[in-house]
């Protein structure tokens, strides 16, 4: 099945451009059906993920269950907007009858014999299971030095947009992977930057929910206390009415208002010059965009380095209690945090791409949650960090803050790793507060993305108002052809 420079395959199917309401009401029409459209993206992924490395497996079963939502849509018994789309899941997210390995080796044996809460809550909406997407290895917390999107099952993802060039991560796969029309929308999990950070390298909407919102049952954890799924996709939209799927209480959040959200708001401009002249360009458009649908932007700073110390004195005790009661989870597992170091120190393929086990080697010899030095921590980054947030919105009368979600992609290395920059998104992530990347447009050929943060239980709000940015600011552009579909 060919598909075409401008995103359809032979069937007409616009794989880059239809929002899901727009896909469920051509199949209402009967223009297409969830078969078609299941099909048409496997055989994208096909084709192209060879290249891009951004599906980990798909899943067999992926068609039987878009055809079960063709017959329930002739029955009239649709279940919700997200029955017959297909969506991709993170590969740290237990999936019954799919591996689940967050990338490591470690747990490519057997399969989980359950569904992580937000699996499923998808299945039970009708959602299509296609695939699980690549990540960084344990999403990001093996090594120092680490390469955003690399792991020893899924190999390097690559960005869509310049294939030598970084997805960023954690999210890799899903992030790259919508971008590049592998899915309709895909499902990551953050908990400092895993959500937004590719997000906006990909040129795609990506949203970190307010702590607790979505359910955290059968991810693999970094921190139980700041872990969270959230939605990856084209558009402000399909996120939000993915997120309305995922909420464990569908009570907690409306989805997107009619009303402008523009006209009258205080948003707190915040540029992070270090990302470089052309993303500070691009926020100076965003300003101006603001300013003409109405808004009053106001220039604020916020001091990050000290909330991402006392993050990295936290994060290994909670993630060395929080994996060692996942393992015991998985009857293939490592038994625990000192087995499953010695597995990667002896397997040859987890040294492929890097070999520190930094990260681990911190967390097996970290106090753990109930020691009192580690507790007061805690209390203290929290505070700190929600202070970071609240205290400007306070004093600048503020409704939310904009940031840029990332730097332009560097180059793929796997001998020098990542380049080291400040992410904007450890705030709002530390805090547990609500936050969203959605295209701000490019640097030359590489996306950028615009992260708007709100206040605690702020969901709502961010989401409106990025969905209003969405519509004015047009940012997004489908990656080019040669990546997408290499034939």
């Amino acid at each position: 099945m060919a598909v075409y420079r401008d995103g359809s395959d032979g069937d007409g199917l616009d794989l880059d451009r239809w929002s899901i309401p727009e896909l469920q009401l051509r199949r209402l029409r009967g223009d297409v059906d969830a078969v078609g459209l299941t099909e048409a993206y496997l055989d994208r992924i096909g084709r192209a993920d060879g290249v891009l490395r951004a599906v980990l497996a798909v899943d067999p079963t992926a068609s039987a269950q878009a055809a079960a939502s063709d017959r329930r849509l002739a029955a009239g018994a649709l279940r919700g907007p997200l029955d017959g789309i297909p969506v991709l899941l993170k590969d740290n997210i237990d999936t019954a009858g799919l591996p689940t390995t967050a990338g490591s080796r470690a747990l490519a044996g057997r399969r989980p014999a359950r569904d992580a809460e937000v699996v499923r809550r998808l299945r039970a909406a009708g959602a299509v299971i296609l695939g699980k997407a690549n990540l960084s290895e344990w999403a990001n917390f093996r090594s120092t030095g680490a390469v955003a999107g690399w792991s020893a099952v899924g190999g390097q993802t690559r960005n869509p947009y310049a294939p030598d060039r970084s997805p960023s991560g954690s999210s890799s796969g899903s992030a790259a992977g919508v971008a590049a029309g592998f899915a309709q929308v895909a499902i990551g999990t953050e908990t400092d930057g895993s959500l937004v950070c590719p997000a906006g390298m990909n040129g795609v909407v990506g949203f970190k929910p307010s702590l607790g919102l979505v359910g955290t049952a059968g991810l693999v954890p970094v921190s139980r206390a700041r872990d969270t799924a959230g939605p990856i996709a084209r558009n402000v939209g399909d996120a939000a009415l993915t997120l309305s799927v995922l909420l464990q209480d569908h009570r907690s959040l409306r989805v997107l208002g009619d009303r402008p959200a523009l006209r009258g708001a205080r948003i707190g401009l915040w540029r992070m010059p270090a990302y470089g002249a052309g993303v500070d360009r691009l926020m100076t458009r965003v300003a101006d965009l603001l300013r003409e649908q109405g808004a009053e932007v106001a220039e604020v700073d916020i001091e990050v380095r000290p909330l991402l110390d006392l993050q990295a004195g936290i994060l290994p005790g909670e993630f060395r209690r929080d994996i060692e009661s996942y393992l015991r989870t998985r009857d293939d597992a490592p038994e625990g945090l000192a087995e499953l170091i010695d597995f990667h120190r002896g397997d040859p393929l987890e040294r492929a791409c890097f070999s520190g086990l930094e990260l681990f080697e911190q967390a097996l010899a970290a106090p753990g949650p109930d020691d009192p030095g580690h507790r007061a921590r805690r209390a203290e980054l929290d505070e700190r960090a929600s202070r970071s947030i609240d205290e400007l919105l306070t004093r600048h009368r503020l409704d939310a803050l904009a940031a840029p979600s990332n730097p332009p992609a560097w180059r793929i290395d796997c001998r020098a790793g990542d380049e080291e920059f400040v992410p904007t998104s450890t705030p709002a992530a530390a805090a547990g507060y609500p936050s969203i990347s959605v295209p701000a447009g490019f640097v030359g050929s590489l996306p950028a993305g615009v992260s708007f943060m709100g206040g605690r239980g702020a969901d709502a709000h961010v989401l409106d108002l990025a969905a209003e940015y969405e519509r004015v600011a047009g940012a997004r552009r489908p990656p080019p052809a040669s990546a997408t579909d290499p034939a």
